[in-house]
């Protein structure tokens, strides 16, 4: 049974590109999840379907902007929802795929977050804390009519005072404030940033780059272009596999490795 991507099969006529997603996601898991399919098979197939579902990552990831995170990231740390999706994905249940990962790929970004996602770390007990204090203080809010003492909190969750005030001191490790800050709305209004001295960029990485050059110009052609796209165009891994002809995993696979490649390089110079 052999596996084609779908930019090989001509789009059908009288059909939605959702239905042919979804009819290209069903003949893709037929051979992922059949028993006459070799290991190659159901690895193409399942590289395909990540490449198909990847605008359904993207869009879940997007909901999560302006968070702290780069949207990159949170598409790579939802492209992880995607695979377990995939891997425990049962056609026969008659649900939509899309339907089935979508709760997993948030999961999975918000997973990101919580364990991520603070300026400064804090224990996860702390984390889960954190959020049953919240939960109980708008219950309680709403029911008493007024903000909750510690001790109303604490009887609620079932802890002592002490572990509720620790856990309300450890909400101001999530949320900072950013630099870009202003009093007011108003265009070029002066910042925090505005107040305090800056490092020359170029100044302090020159000696980096001066020492990368050298080993830049020992890679392959592919990898040095990928390097090129993602670090100088900033384009995303997508768009890379686009441009080159390779899935966006291989892509990954490929910047990892090269990254890696460098590190090691730099390393064994110093």
């Amino acid at each position: 049974m052999a596996v084609t991507s779908g930019d090989d099969q001509a789009p059908e006529e009288g059909l939605t590109g959702v239905e042919l997603t979804r009819r290209r996601s069903a003949e893709l898991f037929a051979v992922f999840g059949g028993d006459d399919s070799s290991p190659a098979q159901r690895e193409s197939a399942r590289e395909s379907l990540v490449h198909l579902h990847l605008p359904l990552v993207e869009h879940c990831a997007r909901r999560f902007r302006n968070r702290g995170e780069p949207l990159e990231d949170l598409v790579q740390v939802g492209t992880i929802g995607l695979l377990k999706s995939i891997d425990r994905f049962d056609s026969d249940r008659g649900v939509e795929f899309s339907t089935y990962a979508t709760p997993t790929i948030i999961g999975e970004i918000k997973r990101y977050f919580r364990d991520k996602g603070w300026a400064i770390r804090v224990p996860r007990r702390l984390q889960e804390l954190r959020m049953q204090i919240g939960a109980a203080s708008a219950e309680l809010t709403q029911s008493l009519g007024r903000s909750p003492t510690p001790r109303e909190l604490a009887e609620a969750i079932g802890c002592t005072v002490e572990e509720i005030v620790e856990g309300i001191e450890s909400s101001n490790a999530y949320s900072t404030l950013s630099l870009d800050a202003s009093d007011n709305d108003e265009d070029g209004a002066a910042t925090m940033l505005d107040a305090i001295g800056q490092d020359d960029e170029g100044l302090e990485h020159v000696e980096i780059r001066e020492s990368i050059k050298p080993l830049l110009d020992r890679l392959a052609p592919r990898e040095k272009k990928i390097l090129l796209l993602r670090f100088f165009k900033n384009m995303t891994q997508s768009q890379i596999a686009e441009e080159i002809g390779v899935s966006q995993m291989h892509v990954s696979r490929l910047l990892n490795r090269t990254l890696e490649q460098l590190r090691t390089s730099l390393e064994e110079q110093s």
